[in-house]
């Protein structure tokens, strides 16, 4: 089965409190599955790999076969497509925990995007970090 993977994710401070997020959509554009979560304190770029990793974990359960990872995060983009070496210890872990899952998947892609065409991914985000602040704490 086919299915497009849209994630992103975020940290409102570099590092700062996260939150990762997807949207598994099968080919006819109805939902399979959309979560978000906080991650605690971790980096911009951590968060965008750990909502890679939680797309490509629920596309595997679902036993899809062929997906289109969709993300803003052209950094990630190209460094799973090889186009980029992945310096970073922290990213290269999650980096290869992704192209493990990625052959367990069999046939995955990626596709950079502007922030406007990843709309429900970057909001699930959002409300992942307003659900996880801490009350009367103003928006970072």
């Amino acid at each position: 089965m086919r299915a497009r993977l849209y994630t992103d994710g975020g940290a409102r401070g570099n590092p700062g409190p996260a939150a990762a997020a997807f949207v598994l959509e099968a080919e006819d554009g109805a939902v399979l599955d959309a979560r978000g979560e906080a991650i605690g304190v971790q980096t911009n770029n951590v968060a965008e790999y750990t909502a890679l990793l939680n797309g490509l974990r629920r596309a595997a359960e679902l036993g899809l076969t062929e997906v289109e990872v969709v993300s803003d995060s052209e950094l990630m983009v190209k460094q799973m497509r090889g186009e980029y070496k992945v310096k970073n210890a922290a990213l290269r872990a999650l980096s290869l925990e992704a192209a493990r899952l990625a052959r367990a998947v069999g046939s995955v892609t990626y596709t950079a995007v502007r922030r406007e065409h990843n709309v429900l991914a970057d909001q699930l985000v959002n409300e992942a970090l307003d659900a996880s602040r801490p009350p009367g704490a103003r928006p970072g």
